[in-house]
């Protein structure tokens, strides 16, 4: 039994959770219910779970706040939030898991899936220390980190030194302003939709590039881009129209 701790400040919001967690995830354990973020850290230290549950939104300090003073995490966490998208991104580019109220409960059963394999593999909130970071630089998405899935774990970057991003089948290389290059295990279709509102833009079936770093355009039937380190990159003429019009909307031209 995964040794589990709810927190929440909102009774029907808890009693909710402890309903569906009965029903769908048999495996959890609840051993401790908080409405605040002071208990919870005392709960937390004291019964040393292996999940939590963490609404954000809580009276007085924030869980952020908590687990910024609680130094190492050592134990797993799923977030429960209202709908922010600001607070979402930074929870996606960290791939930290979250749950949007109301809960749905299959996404509950897959998170807590997710959970359990994490802790299984002792391999428990490496990125937490992204999202506190993350947190704090909403309202500008290049100054975020994003954490890399790659063959060996996952590597954490600041979103402002990715040059573009390459295809290359099931994978998708990532090449940064100092020459670095990473291999990642996921697909760019995934990057492309995740990265959309950072200031990337897909020009190509196999280019993902960061407008940050556009330094010029080169017209042709698609046409190509210079980035700031010389390389240059293919714009299909299929993507042509959606990049110049990002380009636009970017650069406010």
């Amino acid at each position: 039994m995964i040794q589990t701790i709810l927190v929440d400040d909102e009774p029907r919001g808890l009693n909710t959770l402890k309903k569906l967690l009965k029903e769908y995830c048999p495996e959890l354990k609840i051993i401790a219910e908080c409405a605040d973020a002071g208990s919870a850290k005392e709960k937390i230290e004291k019964l040393e779970p292996q999940l939590v549950f963490l609404d954000i939104s809580l009276p007085g300090k924030s869980s952020f706040d908590m687990l910024a003073e609680m130094g190492q995490i050592n134990f797993e966490i799923i977030f429960v939030t209202a709908h922010n998208e600001y607070t979402l991104q930074a929870f996606r580019y960290s791939a930290i898991d979250y749950l949007v109220k109301p809960i749905d409960e299959d996404l509950l059963a897959d998170a807590v899936k997710r959970a359990i394999k994490k802790i299984a593999a002792a391999s428990v909130n490496n990125n937490i220390h992204t999202l506190l970071h993350n947190i704090q630089k909403p309202h500008n998405n290049q100054e975020m980190k994003l954490c890399i899935p790659s063959l060996k774990g996952f590597q954490v970057v600041n979103l402002k030194d990715i040059l573009f991003c390459e295809a290359s089948g099931s994978y998708t290389n990532f090449y940064f302003t100092g020459n670095g290059t990473l291999c990642s295990a996921k697909p760019i279709y995934e990057y492309e939709e995740l990265l959309s509102d950072a200031g990337f833009v897909r020009i190509h079936k196999s280019y993902l590039v960061n407008l940050l770093h556009i330094k010029e355009y080169v017209r042709g039937e698609g046409g190509s881009v210079i980035l700031s380190n010389g390389t240059e990159v293919k714009v299909s003429r299929r993507k042509k129209d959606l990049f110049l019009g990002r380009m636009k909307e970017f650069y406010k031209y």
